[in-house]
């Protein structure tokens, strides 16, 4: 493990070692896949992981103006992985679905004609994929481990690929780049690699969800304002979705195992839900007069902030939900 640059590069072995250590606030719901498409593998010379990274993060900080690398990680052509954005700051790569998001960029052209994978960034790509999906729970299936492909480049709505789409992670990654080619090559590569390992679905710890309405809120070793800032942890950003384990004095624990503390005065509650039509409309308001801003498919899941009238507002965004098409998660109390 080597350090440059403030990036952390690992070997795959490192990196599920690693992995299990950190301490991470947010609800992660999926795993992004991309390819850089440029850099790709003409730029590596197998010893520049760091060089890349930085050039990455130069662009993304000052083309795109963003606050820093769009990325929490860069898979190269040597299986070495390398990180990016803080696992706690929400990523910038797909619109509109990075909330509850791990963005994994595999360096390289995996457009058919482009590069062709070499077999250790395949291994790092499906051991990392398997590792994020043991750490944060997540079911393997193609609404929690996603292709920017099926985004629509704009807007952020979910076509599948029908048009306006990035090719992203590449018409040749793992066998093409349509859903149907991620059940069919990708996904079972994962599920493969995790063996016995499913979702556990035992009575939940924790008491109910909320959102962060600040921009940045500190996670205190003690509920009150003079306590230490817990040491190793980074601030949960504004719309992270935080686990409330317990409460008292206005202040929320977020940690089951430990003394992590956050006000409560900085976040609302949020619910739950899971999509439970074969395709449901997001409106830009709570009606159907509202026009239609996008499709959610079947297992999709969402936080609703509000209700109103038989309709739920998705976050802090102007997207609304038809109530009756959602599956509501009961927290046990």
């Amino acid at each position: 493990m080597e350090t440059r640059f403030g990036f952390v590069k690992m070997k795959i072995d490192e990196f599920e070692q690693w992995l299990g250590q950190q301490r991470v606030a947010r609800t992660i719901l999926n795993v992004q896949q991309h390819h850089t498409w440029i850099p790709n593998y003409s730029h590596f010379n197998g010893s520049n992981h760091f060089e890349r990274q930085l050039a990455m993060k130069n662009h993304h900080v000052g083309v795109n103006g963003w606050a820093d690398i769009g990325q929490h990680f860069s898979v190269f052509p040597d299986g070495m992985i390398v990180s990016g954005r803080p696992l706690e700051r929400v990523p910038a790569c797909i619109t509109g679905h990075n909330a509850n998001s791990v963005c994994l960029e595999h360096v390289g052209n995996f457009d058919k004609g482009g590069d062709t994978m070499m077999e250790e960034q395949k291994e790092a790509i499906i051991r990392m994929t398997a590792a994020l999906c043991r750490r944060f729970n997540l079911p393997v299936n193609h609404n929690a481990i996603i292709y920017h492909h099926w985004f629509e480049l704009g807007t952020g709505h979910r076509n599948n690929g029908s048009r306006n789409n990035k090719s992203c992670p590449g018409t040749d990654f793992f066998g093409g780049n349509k859903v149907e080619d991620c059940e069919e090559h990708f996904l079972p590569l994962i599920r493969q690699q995790l063996g016995d390992f499913d979702v556990v679905k035992t009575k939940n710890p924790f008491i109910k969800y909320v959102i962060v309405t600040a921009n940045r809120l500190n996670i205190r070793s003690q509920p009150h304002g003079r306590a230490p800032l817990v040491i190793g942890r980074d601030a949960a950003e504004l719309g992270s979705i935080l686990r409330v384990y317990g409460k008292t004095d206005g202040w929320l624990k977020i940690s089951n195992s430990q003394e992590h503390w956050v006000s409560e005065r900085y976040t609302r509650e949020v619910k739950r839900a899971t999509v439970n039509a074969n395709v449901l409309r997001v409106r830009s308001g709570p009606g159907t007069e509202f026009a239609v801003e996008g499709n959610l498919p079947r297992g999709e899941e969402v936080f609703i902030l509000e209700e109103n009238g038989g309709w739920c507002k998705i976050g802090f965004e102007e997207k609304w939900l038809s109530k009756d098409y959602l599956d509501f998660q009961k927290v046990d109390l």
